[in-house]
């Protein structure tokens, strides 16, 4: 059983709930238990992911002050606070941000190992190389979708268990429709009654077979007249016509004309500056980079966040940009190690 203290402190509003339960898990596994568990977090997030900090047993920390850094201003304080207070032999910080460069410090003053965790794509090497270690973890999309598809099974089934069925004998009768009113009929002069001329006082009208069956003449249908025929026709004919017209255009239109443009042979080539960082597949910027390490080629290993640093004095790496990548571009003649955490970047001859 682990005898170390470890605390766990997670910038909620950074990383997502599937990257701190991957954290929580880590820890677990490598220290065996985890002591304080403090997720720092706006009162919707808090509301949001309610039960996701039950199940995982991760106290929330709700800041209802409003600004600029001021979930980060909460945790660094309390941060200090549980240090004084619990002694821990291990600080976890999971988070992207490199602002808590200054806490870090702190904290390893305090005699703790400060380590952290932070989730892919938004951490950046500045952020990795406070720590004494650094883990990233990759956000999955696969628990938000399990959670989606078992809502959706749940209104599934419910949907085949049918409609609820309910006891009508209790129910009121419908309402009657009212009665309609006798037809109005007219006496003519031999005294004979006859249905009136008006059709919205002689009520429905009877079918064909109805008035078949029963004697009574079937209402006539009025035939369309002979001049709306000919015009329904002439127009018919004219939408077909420029149908065939638009169609013939566009089969004889000529196809767009696609401007490429390319390098001239024996053309000066661009120098570095003028391209992005992320082009390094050529020969020239890696001499570039070769002339701004001078110790690799000697057989000299050197620190990566040295490297780093002359990199960017050089231009050859952006602020943002990953020099992982940048090693790896490069012909594949950098070796970085350890493996796992790299902070030592060689020349392969």
């Amino acid at each position: 059983m682990s005898t170390e203290r470890v605390m766990l402190l997670i910038d909620a509003d950074n990383v997502s709930m599937d990257v701190v339960e991957q954290a929580v898990r880590l820890l677990m596994n490598q220290h065996g238990a985890v002591h304080v568990r403090r997720a720092y977090c706006t009162a919707e997030s808090a509301v949001k992911h309610q039960a996701d900090f039950k199940r995982l047993g991760i106290k929330p920390m709700v800041n209802l002050a409003a600004g600029k850094n001021s979930t980060d201003i909460a945790l660094a304080v309390d941060a200090v606070d549980l240090v004084l207070a619990e002694r821990p032999d291990v600080v976890v910080i999971a988070s992207s941000d490199s602002d808590f460069a200054p806490l870090v410090h702190r904290l390893r003053e305090k005699g703790c190992v400060v380590r952290g965790i932070g989730q892919q794509g938004k951490t950046a090497d500045e952020t990795r190389d406070v720590y004494d270690d650094f883990t990233v973890l990759e956000h999955h999309k696969s628990s938000v979708a399990a959670k989606t598809t078992r809502a959706r099974s749940a209104t599934g089934r419910a949907a085949k268990a049918g409609p609820v069925t309910t006891d009508v004998s209790s129910a009121p009768p419908p309402p009657r429709a009212p009665k309609k009113a006798p037809a109005a009929k007219k006496t003519t002069a031999r005294g004979r009654a006859e249905p009136a001329a008006s059709a919205s006082l002689a009520g429905p009208a009877v079918p064909a077979s109805a008035a078949a069956a029963t004697g009574a003449a079937a209402p006539a249908v009025p035939a369309v007249p002979a001049k709306k025929a000919a015009a329904r026709k002439r127009g018919k004919a004219a939408a077909s016509a420029d149908l065939a017209a638009t169609v013939q255009t566009m089969v004889q239109a000529p196809e767009p004309t696609i401007a490429v443009e390319v390098e001239a042979p024996g053309a000066k080539p661009h120098l570095e500056a003028d391209r992005p960082a992320t082009r390094t597949g050529n020969r020239g910027t890696l001499q570039a980079v070769l002339d701004c390490l001078p110790e690799l080629p000697a057989g000299k290993s050197l620190a990566l966040n040295v490297a780093v640093q002359r990199l960017r004095e050089a231009q050859l790496l952006g602020k943002n940009s990953s020099s992982l990548k940048l090693f790896a571009q490069l012909s594949g003649r950098f070796e970085l190690s350890p493996a796992g955490n790299p902070t030592q970047v060689r020349w392969r001859d």
